[in-house]
């Protein structure tokens, strides 16, 4: 199977510390959101992107489509921008099988 992939970069951090990217919910249409989905910002990844409601454990390291249409990266009840120490700009790479 060939691999796809798709890119952004990190433009906002919420106050809760979560990475909101320029990734759209229309830029991830038709890409799985369950494992076959690996995110990677900098040497950080994490599979899958999950809604709002995730039910994830702390400190796990998830992709969400926030309310704003577009996909963040966060640590359930941390800042990702604060223990990942990802900054404004930061490339963010979505690949898929």
């Amino acid at each position: 199977m060939v691999s796809q992939q798709t890119e952004g970069q990190v433009v906002s951090v919420d106050p809760a510390g979560n990475l909101i990217t320029n990734i759209s919910t229309k830029q991830l249409e038709g890409v799985p959101r369950d494992e076959r989905l690996t995110i990677i910002c900098d040497e950080h990844k994490t599979n899958g992107i999950y809604e709002v409601d995730h039910g994830q454990p702390e400190m796990t390291y998830i992709g969400v489509i926030a309310d704003s249409g577009f996909l963040q990266l966060m640590i359930v009840g941390e800042s990702a921008h604060i223990m990942l120490d990802i900054q404004l700009g930061g490339k963010v790479v979505l690949k898929w099988t």
